[in-house]
């Protein structure tokens, strides 16, 4: 029998990862949430879609997959049932020991694939820390504030379409995970107080601004949406990989 060849750490034996590492010396690392996500999408998107997002870029430039970091700091959101938080301090503590093990076995390219906006932060801080090693590069896809870069001619509800469980993460998910969208539930939902200082830096609760935890219009998402978003995506940052840090693209490998 012959065993797929998976580009994930954790499905490696110690000696099927000490051939692949042969190959490379890029890592990604996907993070997200486990938070409410509307009446439709399931807890765990944010991390569901980083996974995804990992997996499809490992495969395209032949990377290996680190741990997921599936919990993040989700305070705001813990008013919603199903809600967990890692408090920031041990989410920092916990990927910094993620990425010094994997520093530890050779890796010099570090890819954060994340899809939470609390993590970014904590994400900039380790990466910083680590590139005071001048052999080592890292960078960070914060995803659902990356696409709003690359949906020109998709997306149909302005910003309002990147807003939480909205038109575009709602897309997203109908293309990589349909299984687990309840389109019976969604809902057009604003947010229930304008901002008129968008300017200034603010700590609402999320229950403040949404009774469903979404916040926009998510009955206008289509998995055709999703897929043209999921590959601007990916063909973005693996053009990336492909003329800053001279990954080369993989074709036909599997």
């Amino acid at each position: 029998m012959t065993l797929k060849k998976s580009n994930f750490l954790k499905e490696m034996s110690w000696t099927q990862f000490v051939e692949r590492k042969k190959e490379t010396d890029l890592v990604i690392i996907p993070s997200g949430a486990f938070e409410v996500y509307g009446y439709h999408l399931p807890l765990g998107t944010d991390t569901l879609v980083s996974v995804k997002i990992s997996e499809i870029v490992a495969d395209r430039v032949n990377a290996i997959i680190g741990p997921t970091l599936e919990v993040g700091d989700s305070t705001a959101l813990e008013e919603f049932p199903g809600t967990m938080t890692i408090k920031a301090e041990n989410f920092k503590q916990y990927l910094w020991d993620t990425v010094k093990s994997l520093e530890k076995w050779g890796f010099k390219k570090f890819l954060f694939i994340n899809s939470h906006a609390g993590n970014v932060p904590i994400i900039n801080q380790i990466a910083r820390d680590l590139q005071s090693n001048k052999e080592i590069d890292c960078a960070q896809i914060d995803f659902w504030r990356f696409i709003k870069n690359h949906c020109d001619g998709i997306i149909e509800s302005g910003d309002l379409a990147h807003a939480h469980a909205s038109e575009a993460g709602t897309s997203v998910m109908m293309y990589l995970y349909p299984e687990l969208c309840d389109l019976d539930k969604w809902v057009n939902e604003p947010p229930k107080t304008a901002d008129y200082f968008p300017d200034i830096i603010k700590y609402p609760s999320f229950s403040e601004r949404t009774d469903s935890g979404t916040i926009g219009n998510a009955t206008l998402g289509t998995k055709e949406k999703g897929e043209m978003l999921v590959n601007r995506s990916v063909n973005r940052i693996v053009q990336f990989l492909e003329e800053s840090w001279r990954i080369k693209e993989v074709i036909g490998r599997r």
